[in-house]
């Protein structure tokens, strides 16, 4: 019997298995996908995530890898309006950007060498049956059938969780008014390593440099999105910043529509829901990776404590107050960011602009605000 069975291996799912097999426990990363996805959704990595992975010893190459982002700026009407470093923490003075799909490389690398028999792709994952001594889960796989037999089930197959479905059908969820299109075109701009934020009338205008002289766009959209094409986003881009991206240097489009969720309980008997499949929230603020990385830095000594036959329900209950709590503050926090770049009419969001301006030159404030982007 297996100590754990990891249901999802991306990014989340990927360090849980990291840390458990790094105290010597015997782990399966079941994954539906049979390849590595190479699509690059998340890209943010704040400070308190790097100094988790810091000390699982994966930080390094993904360091070395990204774009430290020293510093935001705001435009709004092609005026420059506020600037914001993010340089309190001592030891990661930056967020880091780093392509999703470098980041399950690095993490996936750091799984295999450990145990290399520890990722099972291909397996689709359709039944999970806690019988209160183990846990019981079968997959469905190009092969046939397969099944695994853990002590415990970790739950990090994202938000659309077969496994939280089954164990909480009736969750609810809260959609918002946001809907966003983000894209990745060659960086002509010469903002460098800023990221930049374009507070405009008609909605906001995000940002982000990537490696590879690559800078990603996310604007919102008034209505979902219906297929628009790399050109037509380097075109809305443009009608709102004056920046212009070329489209022939595009290599992806994504859109997206926001809801959150939040379960009112993480651990069930012998399965943990872990990351999104435990609290969804918006992309805006690149919050989600990051809180799923700090749940399994929190969960891995409790499970590890377990293994060795200590009682572990107190410090289980700590785990869902502080998660929990935490999950709240990074939806709240995406719900501010959301409201942030709202459409407005022009004179409004000059006067909330200057508002915003003048709150940032205060001192305590700026150190507020920047502890809020970077989740510390």
């Amino acid at each position: 019997m297996l100590d754990v069975v990891i249901v999802g291996a991306g990014p989340v799912g990927l360090f849980m298995g990291a840390l458990l097999l790094q105290q010597g426990h015997d782990v399966r990363i079941l994954e539906r996908r049979t390849t590595r996805s190479d699509l690059s959704r998340a890209i943010g990595i704040h400070p308190p995530a790097l100094a988790e992975l810091a000390r699982a010893g994966v930080a390094g190459e993904l360091i070395a890898a990204g774009v430290h982002i020293r510093k935001g700026i705001a435009y709004s009407q092609r005026r420059k309006i506020a600037g914001l470093a993010f340089d309190g923490d001592p030891a990661f003075p930056f967020i880091l950007a780093v392509p999703q799909t470098v980041t399950e490389a690095v993490l996936e690398k750091t799984v295999l060498d450990l145990d290399p028999q520890a990722i099972v792709r291909g397996a689709d994952v359709h039944e999970v049956r806690d019988d209160f001594r183990s846990v019981r889960v079968a997959a469905t796989s190009p092969s046939g059938g397969r099944e695994f037999r853990a002590k415990l089930v970790v739950a990090a197959d994202g938000a659309h969780s077969a496994i939280r479905q089954r164990i909480l059908p009736h969750l609810p969820s809260r959609s918002y008014p946001d809907c966003y299109i983000m894209g990745d075109f060659a960086d002509t701009t010469g903002h460098g390593t800023d990221a930049v934020l374009y507070l405009e009338p008609a909605g906001i205008v995000e940002s982000f440099p990537l490696p590879g002289g690559v800078r990603r766009w996310v604007v919102r959209l008034g209505s979902p999105d219906k297929g628009t094409t790399a050109e037509g986003l380097a075109e809305l881009v443009g009608a709102r910043t004056g920046e212009v991206p070329d489209a022939a240097g595009n290599t992806m489009v994504s859109a997206f529509e926001v809801r959150s969720r939040l379960a009112g309980r993480m651990v069930h008997r012998r399965v943990v829901l872990l990351g999104d499949a435990a609290h969804e929230i918006s992309p805006i603020g690149g919050q989600g990776m990051n809180l799923g990385w700090l749940d399994a830095a929190a969960l891995a000594p409790i499970m590890d404590a377990s293994f060795a036959g200590a009682d572990v329900g107190r410090r289980l209950e700590d785990f869902e107050r502080a998660r929990r709590k935490a999950a709240r503050r990074a939806s709240h926090q995406a719900g501010l960011n959301m409201a942030l770049g709202r459409p407005l009419p022009p004179s409004t969001m000059d006067v909330r602009n200057r508002l915003f301006a003048g709150a940032l030159e205060v001192p305590a404030v700026a150190g507020w605000v920047e502890r809020r982007f970077t989740m510390r």
